[in-house]
């Protein structure tokens, strides 16, 4: 009994001493952001878009997207070329028709009467604002294309979100079915 009383007595003196040793500390509870941060920046599909509008191709250049560059050249290119030759010839056929109404005849079209001067003419007008109309479209398009490229690069795109499409037996008929799924892993 003895014995008892005695490891009771030091389990006492021992488990009140550690007790009483611990020092009181406000511990302050920080959680840690687990999200990467990414510096969005709002204005940057602005910013090319001014670029692009500025000078065409420098908002792809901004979006460090190099190889639309000749794209956007090759397209306004083309369609100022068309623009300046239906000019060319509708001022060709509307020259060539006034002079024979004031009673010249010009040596280029000299093999066409008036009804087929006044058809050029409405032909190659037509064409010309046309290729104007294109070449606007090409232009507000190059725009477009440098502010929704630069705002589709802010966006995450990784392998926790995804949409693929996936093979899978029918488990009635044992034919192959195909689907799409869509994943999303926390």
């Amino acid at each position: 009994m003895n014995k008892i009383i005695i490891i009771a007595l030091f389990l006492f003196l021992v488990g009140n001493t550690a007790v009483f040793s611990q020092t009181k500390t406000e511990a302050v509870l920080v959680a840690k952001d687990t999200l990467k941060s990414n510096d969005i920046d709002p204005l940057t599909p602005a910013k090319a878009a001014f670029f692009s509008a500025v000078l065409p191709g420098l908002g792809q250049a901004y979006n460090k997207k190099y190889w639309k560059i000749p794209l956007v050249y090759g397209a306004l290119g083309t369609s100022i070329y068309f623009y300046v030759d239906n000019n060319k010839k509708y001022h060709q056929y509307r020259d060539a028709y006034k002079s024979r109404l004031e009673g010249y005849v010009t040596d280029d079209l000299a093999f066409l009467d008036n009804n087929r001067l006044i058809a050029g003419q409405k032909f190659y007008q037509r064409n010309r604002d046309l290729s104007a109309l294109v070449t606007l479209a090409f232009y507000a398009l190059n725009i477009i294309d440098a502010n929704v490229d630069a705002a589709l690069i802010q966006f995450n795109v990784d392998e926790n979100l995804s949409v693929r499409p996936v093979l899978y037996p029918n488990d009635v008929t044992l034919k192959t079915n195909v689907g799409l799924t869509f994943n999303y892993s926390f």
